[in-house]
């Protein structure tokens, strides 16, 4: 054990500044503004009163007053998304970048067409296997996606393609989903979901407003704050974070260089595959053996370049001293190194076969562009730039927490994530 030794003066000294650099870590970390503004008949100009406006993604929401005036005070610094809704205008949104500044904005909301008025159009009602299908790959399959409930089905109007083998959903004005895991109540509007399973991309983009559920049991408190923890640790706004403050081991991150290269002798097979079976279509054929055992192999190759990824690989400063890009050449596997995978989680092999229950979470990102900005809520102000699979991927719903969630302090930290337990 080392042993250090002050002076009183020393001791002093050191204990100011100490305080000092608290005192500027927590003020960094508390920065906060308050946006207020007015919703708006785009058309009219008329107030909109008792208009529901929120922060999407956030628990920060509020109802407009009698003169269509909101306020939503003590904002984290960051980009967001302020959303208004109001019966008989279409979901309107707007970006904005909150300071320590008051923010002033004016939301125009368009109404709908009332050429139809008086007519009721009532959608074609979704098929119960359908409906079943868009509740698995929509609320995942975790422990804590289990815990998840629609409270309000019937907004869902589901649809399956069967030429395009793809799945659609879309919500009638909002999808209400409450997760019993992490205490919230989360409102989908605008929801528009889609799932192609030759392709096997699941893609779904919406406008969420989270709620507290209500609770004075301190019991249930407590396991709600253990579980979003949980859900933070290891997810991907806890690693863009950790990209963007530079700290992707200290938050127990490996990042890895991947690269695929596809397998010459699956695709030759593969493609002798298709020709003979247009030469024998409508006849009883049964292909080569040599040419089955070359397509029972992997259709690619990866190799992994174990040499760990440092931050600054993965990120670059941006035109403003406070704005951080993602940026990085290749396909980059990232694992987890604090915590098991979800006991359902599974890697699927060749029919016959096993699959592969991981012992660690590793998850792959793509990034679609040279760059995309991480905001400070270690959000991605252009989210279609990313294209995620592995275990993030398999988390969903169940895992889904508002960008404004904070992390208990580590023990013997100032700010950051704990371990997950």
């Amino acid at each position: 054990m080392r042993h250090c030794y002050f002076t009183n003066r020393e001791l002093k000294r050191w204990l100011l500044t100490w305080a000092i650099g608290l005192l500027v870590a927590l003020s960094a970390t508390a920065q906060t503004g308050v946006v207020s503004g007015v919703a708006r008949d785009s058309v009219t100009r008329a107030p909109l009163p008792f208009a529901s406006v929120f922060l999407a993604n956030t628990t920060r929401g509020t109802v407009t007053d009698e003169a269509g005036r909101f306020t939503l005070p003590g904002v984290p610094v960051g980009s967001y998304d302020v959303v208004v809704s109001y019966l008989g205008y279409r979901l309107t949104r707007q970006s904005i970048f909150v300071t320590a500044e008051p923010l002033a904005v004016t939301l125009l909301a368009a109404p709908i067409s009332n050429q139809l008025a008086g007519v009721t159009i009532r959608p074609r009602p979704s098929r119960p296997e359908d409906y079943r299908r868009f509740v698995s790959l929509f609320l995942g399959n975790s422990a804590f996606s289990k815990q998840c409930r629609i409270r309000n089905p019937k907004a869902a109007r589901v649809d399956y393609d069967a030429q395009a083998n793809e799945l659609t959903a879309e919500a009638l004005g909002y999808l209400q989903v409450d997760n019993m895991a992490l205490g919230y109540r989360i409102r989908f509007h605008g929801l528009h979901f889609q799932m192609n399973f030759g392709q096997q991309v699941l893609t779904y983009y919406a406008w969420p407003v989270f709620e507290e559920l209500p609770t004075k049991n301190a019991a249930q408190r407590a396991k709600w704050a253990a579980n979003r923890q949980a859900a933070y640790a290891g997810s991907l706004t806890h690693f863009l974070r950790s990209v963007r403050n530079g700290r992707v081991a200290d938050e127990g991150f490996v990042a890895n260089r991947l690269r695929r290269v596809a397998n010459p002798r699956w695709v030759l097979a593969d493609s002798i595959l298709n020709v003979e079976r247009k030469a024998h279509a409508g006849q009883v054929w049964q292909p080569h053996d040599t040419l089955m055992r070359m397509l029972q192999e992997p259709p690619r190759f990866a190799y992994l370049y174990t040499l760990p990824l440092p931050a600054d690989s993965l990120r670059r400063p941006g035109n403003s001293s406070k704005q951080v890009m993602l940026r990085f050449k290749h396909l980059t596997q990232v694992t987890y190194t604090r915590e098991k995978p979800d006991p359902a989680y599974y890697i699927p092999t060749a029919v016959g076969k096993p699959p592969i229950f991981p012992k660690q979470q590793v998850s792959v990102l793509h990034l679609l562009r040279s760059e995309t900005e991480i905001t400070p809520t270690g959000q991605l102000l252009n989210p279609l730039t990313v294209f995620t699979e592995g275990y993030w991927g398999f988390e969903k719903v169940g895992e889904l927490l508002p960008v404004d969630y904070e992390p208990a302090p580590a023990p013997g930290s100032i700010g950051g994530a704990g371990k997950k337990q």
